[in-house]
């Protein structure tokens, strides 16, 4: 796990852009939790943690695609992007990407 901000960096209902292990990840705020999802839009690249985030989804800023903030999974039918594991740890978020859960499962 990751530390990658303050729970004070990201308001409720916002987004933001935040690198770890070289991968640039958005890291959500909604009213159901906290998020993390590949930040780049597989459509045109858009910059999701800048997207607009209602009903446990966000949508991309450039295109409207949609995504579901717990699984990252489209909502528009078209590919998906990763979701990866958040953590609160008093005032921190966490972050595990999802290819180092599944190769510390396989060691």
């Amino acid at each position: 796990m990751i530390d990658v901000c303050g729970i004070e960096d990201v308001p409720l209902g916002e987004g933001r852009a935040v690198t770890v292990d070289g991968s640039r990840i958005a890291v959500f705020h909604s009213a159901s939790g906290w998020y993390a999802l590949d930040d780049v839009c597989p459509h045109r690249g858009g910059p999701l943690s800048d997207g607009l985030l209602a009903d446990s989804c966000v949508t991309c800023p450039l295109h409207d695609r949609r995504f579901a903030l717990d699984s990252g999974e489209s909502m528009n039918g078209e590919d998906g992007v990763t979701a990866h594991t958040v953590r609160m740890r008093g005032e921190r978020v966490f972050v595990e990407l999802a290819g180092a859960q599944r190769l510390r499962r396989a060691a």
